[in-house]
């Protein structure tokens, strides 16, 4: 019995020493590994994705556009109307829902935009060359699932012209290696000091790479939305034009540009 004892004590030690040995890199790089490796996610440049997100029980298509230098659109379609969020690289705009006119986003909303604009294809990879920091806080059950939690450290935010900091939190399944949930604090408007929450499933191989194909968005504890993806383009062929500001009758970019001054 005693034999018996001090083995399963040696097994229980060795397993923890084991688990406690899982570094924060470790758990990243097998992340990559498992979702197509680090060559093909390198070799990302650009991605067209097609999406549909149901509110109140109506579902509006959603067409996505990340490239790799950081520039973006989101197109959706509310009420008949064509709505565009797009990022050029120095300008972010938006349209108007009442007006349809394109709308630049305020300087403060610009450079953060830009100081995260290198976060395509994932935050994660090569988090250093960006400047980024991981820390792991050991684990967490989360939805019901044994995960690894990661604390993510970016560059800082700019609110009400201050820098503040610029945390997530990431939980990485145990078996899989793949996040399931990120969350991170709620730094300005009426949700300040709420925690903005990201949940993650249906993982699926596109051209070598795994993706979720559903996305629930929303306050922790509180409303949420499911993104519900169709399909994923690897660096597909884009039109530069569909990120630019457009340039409308009486409104152009220098016009804006004074008026904002």
């Amino acid at each position: 019995m005693k034999l018996k004892f001090v083995l399963l004590t040696l097994v229980t030690i060795f397993g923890t020493l084991t688990i406690s040995a899982q570094t924060a890199d470790e758990i990243i790089d097998t992340y990559f590994e498992n979702t197509g490796g680090f060559d093909n996610w390198n070799a990302l440049n650009s991605m067209k994705s097609m999406a549909t997100i149901n509110q109140d029980g109506v579902e509006f298509p959603l067409t996505i556009i990340n490239m790799k230098d950081g520039r973006q659109m989101v197109q959706f379609e509310v009420q008949g109307k064509v709505l565009t969020q797009a990022f050029d690289g120095e300008v972010s705009w938006s349209t108007n829902f009442m007006t349809m006119e394109a709308e630049k986003s305020d300087d403060e909303s610009t450079e953060n935009m830009k100081s995260e604009s290198q976060d395509l294809p994932d935050p994660f990879l090569n988090y250093k060359d960006k400047g980024y920091a991981i820390e792991l806080m050991g684990k967490e059950t989360v939805e019901g699932v044994e995960c690894f939690k990661i604390k993510l450290t970016k560059k800082p935010q700019l609110v009400d012209g201050q820098d503040v900091d610029n945390i997530s939190y990431h939980f990485f399944d145990t078996e899989n290696f793949v996040p399931i949930v990120s969350e991170s604090e709620i730094k300005s408007g009426q949700m300040k000091g709420k925690i903005s929450r990201s949940t993650f499933s249906d993982y699926d191989e596109v051209e070598g790479l795994y993706f979720p194909f559903s996305v629930t968005e929303g306050i922790k504890d509180m409303g949420a939305q499911t993104i519900n993806f169709t399909s994923f383009e690897i660096n597909p062929t884009i039109d530069d034009t569909m990120f630019k500001f457009p340039e409308t009758a009486g409104t152009s970019t220098e016009t804006t540009d004074e008026e904002g001054k």
